[in-house]
């Protein structure tokens, strides 16, 4: 009789890792396990990053200790944990795009014909590992998102591993992607690898997990083993780890928690609008932006955007939404085609020009383009409007008006600061986010686009911001959004046109079921047109 093999166990304890004004990790202890899957849940800032970039070796604990196998490991840098045989797929690609598949995976190592040889062999056994095919030749800015994804998941075991970390390896993904995904880390874990999911939706958890451990404040608030997971019917783990999550807070959360937290599939939660009724309140013929030498351009674009109406952008990150963007604000020159808005042509109208109009514009960048982060909340919510009364008068600022604008913007959008005095980069992400809905809605907005405008905020405050936006094109307003997940398309936006490369490569009404699986096609290129 065969004896058992004991699991190969990464046991960390106590691990305590602390910023300036704040503990990212407060005395976490938990056990990752051989051939198991160990989801990782937790909202934007409970420390699921630091712990993986402890475990990663990018990052030291102030305390605690690491132990495989009750051996005390020492993973002071990246190279330390690739020796251990802990691997990362970080959430936003690391793969060189003008470099082939096999010249990705063999960076650092020597180009011998030999050693090139052993490395088609190596990627022929991995990709057979993970169900998918991969070319050596193909150059990674030619590879759809989930198949960087599969090259990533390939570097990061290139070398062998016994853990492999997939950190929000499903934010940018199409779900025929995300199934790929899934059909791959149960055969990674068949072979006996140990798989850290980080994620902070609730269903991928029930999905693809063994176990779950849940992160809130820095701290591990809560644990359901392989046992207690495999017992529980949905409803139940679900229970279990919302309460986790969220803590005495889920009364306030109330129903919207398990919505919140990702444990439902995204179904639209704006009113539908009668787009024959609704005038066209901004458009754009065949419209391509003027290089900045840094991009993807919008190339021949062709969108309507009507009264009322949320109109999402979804595409992977990086292929033009930017451009599109600051085309619209007036930030980025037209090269051909026209811009107009209520009729008017505005292709050659600046900034300031299309903000009198009521065309507004939130960055992504919120801590750097958005926002400076010297000046106090009061003259943040103004900037835009220097020179102009009643907050200035003869080249002199108007404290007063300032402070007052301030004082009904921080109540309006529940800014939470000090006092307007206080400096702006001094607030939360979600704070500092509120302050850019706050400065481009007032004072005459018509259309505003924005840009990621949630990412990296906590749950509750990403319900704030999308209750805001639906708010806005309820009472008339017009929204042109920008996004990379996919739930969030589908939960605002009335019509979703797909972007590749520039180029708009198709559109999907949101009327019922099934619209993140045709905005997947368009984005993979299964399908091209219109629905």
């Amino acid at each position: 009789m065969t004896t058992p093999i004991a699991p190969d166990v990464i046991s960390l304890r106590e691990i305590t890792k602390a910023f300036p004004g704040v503990v990212a990790n407060d005395r976490i202890s938990l056990d990752i396990v051989s051939g198991q899957v160990h989801c990782l849940l937790g909202e934007n800032g409970a420390g699921k990053s630091t712990l993986i970039s402890i475990l990663a070796g990018m990052q030291q604990p102030d305390s605690g200790t690491i132990a495989i196998n009750g051996v005390t490991a020492t993973i002071n840098s990246p190279k330390a944990a690739v020796d251990y045989g802990i691997g990362v797929v970080h959430q936003h690609s690391t793969l060189v795009p003008a470099f082939t598949v096999l010249e990705n995976l063999m960076l650092g190592e020597t180009g011998l014909l030999l050693e090139k040889k052993r490395a088609i062999e190596r990627l022929g056994e991995l990709a057979e590992l993970l169900g998918a095919q991969i070319d050596p030749d193909a150059l990674a800015s030619d590879l759809g998102l989930g198949q960087q994804q599969q090259v990533e998941i390939a570097k990061a075991i290139w070398k062998g591993s016994r853990l492999l970390i997939l950190d929000e390896p499903t934010s940018m993904l199409t779900p025929q992607a995300i199934d790929h995904l899934a059909e791959s880390i149960e055969r990674v874990k068949s072979q006996g690898l140990a798989v850290v999911f980080i994620t902070h939706k609730l269903r991928e958890a029930y999905s693809m997990g063994d176990c779950v451990t849940v992160l809130r404040g820095g701290r591990n608030v809560g644990h359901i083993s392989v046992d207690e997971l495999h017992s529980y019917d949905e409803q139940q783990a679900q229970d279990a780890i919302l309460s986790a999550m969220f803590g005495e807070d889920i009364s306030a959360v109330g129903a919207d928690a398990a919505d919140l937290a990702g444990a439902t599939t995204a179904t639209r939660e704006t009113k539908a609008i009668d787009r024959t009724t609704q005038a066209v309140r901004l458009e754009l013929t065949g419209v391509s932006s003027r290089g900045l030498g840094r991009d993807v351009e919008a190339t021949d674009v062709t969108i309507q955007v009507r009264e009322g109406e949320i109109l999402g952008i979804a595409g992977i990150d990086g292929h033009g939404q930017g451009a599109l963007a600051e085309l619209v604000a007036g930030q980025r020159s037209v090269s051909t085609g026209t811009v107009r808005f209520e009729g008017q042509d505005v292709t050659r109208l600046g900034v300031r020009g299309r903000q009198q109009l009521g065309i507004r514009y939130v960055t992504d960048d919120r801590l750097h383009e958005g926002t400076i982060g010297s000046m106090s909340v009061a003259l943040n919510l103004v900037i835009k409007r220097i020179g102009q009364r009643p907050f200035w008068r003869f080249g002199q600022i108007q404290r007063k008006a300032v402070d007052a604008e301030a004082a009904t913007q921080i109540d309006k959008f529940g800014i939470r600061t000090p006092s307007p005095a206080t400096r702006a980069g001094t607030l939360s992400g979600g704070n500092i986010q509120k302050i850019l809905l706050a400065r481009e809605l007032a004072h005459g907005a018509q259309l505003v686009v924005v840009n990621k405008p949630t990412y990296g905020l906590d749950l509750k405050t990403v319900r704030l911001v999308r209750e805001i936006l639906i708010d806005f094109a309820a009472n008339g307003g017009s929204v042109l959004l920008l996004s990379t997940d996919l739930d969030e398309l589908v939960e605002l936006s009335h019509r979703i046109e797909i972007i590749s490369s520039g180029r708009i490569v198709g559109s999907v009404t949101n009327d019922g079921p099934g619209t993140a699986e045709k905005v997947g096609h368009f984005m993979t290129g299964a399908i091209e047109g219109a629905q």
